[in-house]
């Protein structure tokens, strides 16, 4: 009997001496939590999602559609029944919908633009025509223009650029514009700016169709007449409501006129099928284009402008419409007021499964085992709260509304805000605050990949090593460290970490299903369950995932933050704008040389005509003194701190909550309230989407917007403001640094 308890004890000792280690835990707090977070997996199910997916996905759910509250109603009953307090919070905001679409070319050739998807018997909620939303651009502006016809490429600035040397204006022209290189509402916005009277975009088959692989219903990937809809509203300005920005759109909030909201675009913009495309760009002349602008259409593409006019006309219903977020929360046991955020938005374009049910299922599933676990004891020490998004497809409505409605209350109790959006097959993508990268490559250990047996954290390490390059394969050799990449938009983060400052992630699978059904018809249920997540494996590992980090943000002793991290990133992003400055410098230099050259040869030959380069401004000396001072002081207060971190869970239960407290909200030093410059709204000084890229981020955007838009008067104002920032910074991380020190009275 002694013989067996000694090795009794043995292996006790042993399981102890290798217990898993939890950042923010004591060593036993990890092993409890580590068990419920196995309990917590068994109850996750394949099944419940395949359930959910159907119901949410069987009619259009658009916001404003009848589909989209009946969808809102059923998820709030299912929270209440998981034990969570629900409500379902409605907001007013403005949806354009259309009224008139048309699309002709004029001539010789006319040919009327059929704007229709075909429905397939393969598909059975493609044929929904009814209640479907027709491919359309929204936030275009009404117009009834006619004029010729210019490709444009991808529409970004630079395209423009390729234009002017080739002695092409777009100014009066309608534009045509590939998708991709940018988020939509760029096309648009650039071209109004360069004097374009009207935006047309299509899908290229060479970026999603029959270049990729077999079309649908055969393969994954958009079809001829499968078109994507989706916003083109001016979100790098501000996200949401048009009519109420900073404020949330409750039935009494006072509101813009339409005519004084900025971010509805200035022309009308349409999307259209590259079956609809093909007669306009034949219709094309000019010089043929560069090489990386050519698309996978059986022509030879040229940049325009047509000889025939394009004849486009577009009316809307700009109605105020509701939407229905569903509120869902457990209440913590002993920091109730310390919020841990989940968000998935619940509209669609039209069925939407891929997105964004395929998200907000993995959510469910995951707040039903929490809810079942909290029935069986689990206490959660701080509180979640469950959010189902409505109107995220038109402008990142629903939750930029809630954020902005209960800014105050956000601002004091949120820890942090996780988001997940679309999911598939392949490999764990992570963005997010930085604070919370060594917290997230724990989790990313602990989870198991469902096709490979391995972490996801280690098939993310050989899928990036298999497709680096010679040189970039030979840095990551042994480093499987996952990188969060920067926030920029295209999801509900928005309003919690670029206008509140609240820590976020944003997590997914994907990679190995990829298809061409965004935002069109075929974004369906069997589109799903055959190319994108075949059984739901995904869905639940996403759910293992993002559980994880609800349950240990939920239940950490010390929040699993660390400033240090933080700082090394920050630190790359200064390098990378020194060398962003000197690169301009350089090319700048070789510009002018090569006009000088050419201005000399002109000069000595008056048979060839004289017009002159435009020569560009030298590129001055740019003073980042202030901001490396604040950077080193930032790098010494972030290591002290991080040293005395570990140390955390053993201080009193006061001294906790007092150091708690500082790092979930050290993220909010990194708002300025005057914003960034021309968008107010964007108030944090490391990350925002870039003003000509859309979803596309910008690190330090004040500072590097400034210098890639030759603005060097900016540059340094934004060089003194984010100085300031990151001394902030470091003030609050030495604040919780005494916390260590300090001796009681």
């Amino acid at each position: 009997m002694k013989k067996m308890n000694l090795v009794l004890l043995l292996w006790l000792f042993a399981a102890t001496a290798h217990a898993q280690k939890l950042i923010g835990f004591t060593d036993a707090a990890a092993v409890k939590q580590v068990d419920w977070e196995k309990q917590f997996d068994a109850q996750l199910s394949a099944k419940n999602q395949d359930t959910w997916m159907q119901f949410l996905t069987s009619h259009p759910h658009h916001i404003g559609s009848p589909q989209g509250k009946i969808n809102a109603e059923y998820m709030a009953g299912l929270f209440r029944s998981w034990g969570f307090q629900t409500e379902i919070a409605e907001y007013n905001v403005l949806f354009p919908t259309p009224k008139t679409r048309m699309l002709e070319l004029l001539g010789s050739k006319p040919y009327k633009a059929k704007l229709e998807e075909s429905a397939l018997k393969e598909d059975k909620t493609s044929g929904q025509k009814a209640e479907q939303l027709p491919s359309y651009n929204a936030y275009s502006a009404d117009g009834d223009v006619t004029a010729e016809l210019v490709f444009v490429n991808r529409g970004i600035p630079a395209d423009y650029e390729e234009l002017e040397r080739m002695g092409i204006s777009v100014k009066g022209k309608i534009v045509l514009a590939k998708y991709g290189g940018s988020w939509r509402g760029i096309k648009p916005k650039v071209a109004a700016e360069h004097g374009a009277i009207g935006c047309i975009i299509y899908s290229d088959p060479e970026d999603d169709g029959y270049v990729q692989g077999d079309v649908y219903p055969e393969g994954a990937f958009r079809p001829k007449d499968g078109a994507q809809r989706g916003s083109v509203m001016d979100m790098p300005v501000y996200p949401g409501d048009p009519l109420t920005p900073g404020v949330g759109a409750t039935k009494d909030a006072k509101r813009l006129n339409r005519s004084e909201a900025v971010t509805i675009m200035k022309i009308p913009v349409l999307p259209i099928s590259y079956e609809d495309a093909l007669p306009f760009l034949q219709s094309l002349k000019g010089p043929v284009v560069p090489a990386a602008w050519k698309g996978g259409l059986p022509l030879t593409y040229h940049a325009g402008p047509s000889t025939e006019k394009v004849h486009l006309k577009l009316q809307f219903n700009w109605d105020i419409k509701p939407l229905y977020n569903v509120i869902a929360k457990i209440p913590g046991s002993e920091f109730p007021d310390e919020w841990i955020i989940r968000g998935n938005h619940h509209d669609g374009w039209v069925n939407g499964a891929a997105d964004p049910i395929s998200g907000m299922v993995s959510e469910m599933d995951e707040a039903k085992s929490i809810g079942e676990l909290v029935k069986k004891g689990l206490k959660l020490k701080r509180t979640l709260v469950y959010c189902a998004w409505d109107g995220e497809e038109p402008s990142l409505l629903g939750s930029t509304e809630w954020a902005e409605d209960h800014q105050e209350e956000l601002r004091k109790k949120a820890v942090a805000y996780i988001n997940t959006d679309g999911n598939s097959r392949g490999f764990i993508g992570a963005a997010g605050s930085h604070t919370l990268e060594p917290f997230f490559n724990q989790i990313a250990d602990d989870v198991m990949d469902p096709q490979t047996g391995v972490s996801i954290k280690e098939r993310k390490y050989a899928s990036t090593l298999v497709n680096a390059d010679k040189t970039a394969r030979v840095k990551l050799a042994g480093n499987k460290n996952i990188k969060l990449s920067a926030l920029g938009a295209g999801s509900d983060w928005s309003g919690f970490l670029q206008f509140l400052g609240i820590a976020s992630m944003n997590l997914g699978f994907g990679g190995e299903g990829s298809g061409g059904e965004y935002h069109s018809i075929y974004d369906s249920y069997d589109h799903f369950i055959k190319f994108k997540d075949p059984g739901f494996k995904y869905g639940v590992a996403l759910s293992k995932t993002a559980g994880r980090v609800m349950l240990r943000m939920a239940n950490a002793e010390v929040l699993p933050m660390d400033v240090n991290s933080f700082y090394k990133t920050v630190a790359e992003y200064v390098t990378e704008l020194k060398t962003l400055l000197e690169n301009t410098r350089t090319e700048t230099e070789l510009e002018n040389k090569m006009i000088q050259d050419k201005l000399f040869d002109l000069a000595g030959d008056p048979t060839k005509g004289f017009q002159s380069p435009k020569v560009k401004e030298v590129v001055p000396f740019l003073n980042f003194s202030e901001l490396e001072n604040a950077m080193m002081q930032l790098k010494v207060q972030t290591e002290e701190f991080q040293k005395l971190y570990g140390t955390g869970t053993q201080l009193p239960a006061d001294k906790q909550k007092e150091l708690n407290e500082i790092l979930y909200k050290v993220e909010r030093s990194l708002i300025n309230e005057k914003g960034l410059p021309r968008r107010s709204w964007y108030k944090h000084q490391v990350y925002a989407p870039g003003y000509y890229t859309g979803y596309g981020v910008k690190t330090l955007p004040g500072i590097r917007e400034a210098i890639e838009q030759r603005n060097w008067k900016e540059a340094q104002e934004n060089i003194a403001i984010v100085s300031k920032t990151m001394e902030a910074y470091a003030a609050e991380v030495q604040k919780a640094a005494i916390i260590f020190v300090k001796k009681p009275f």
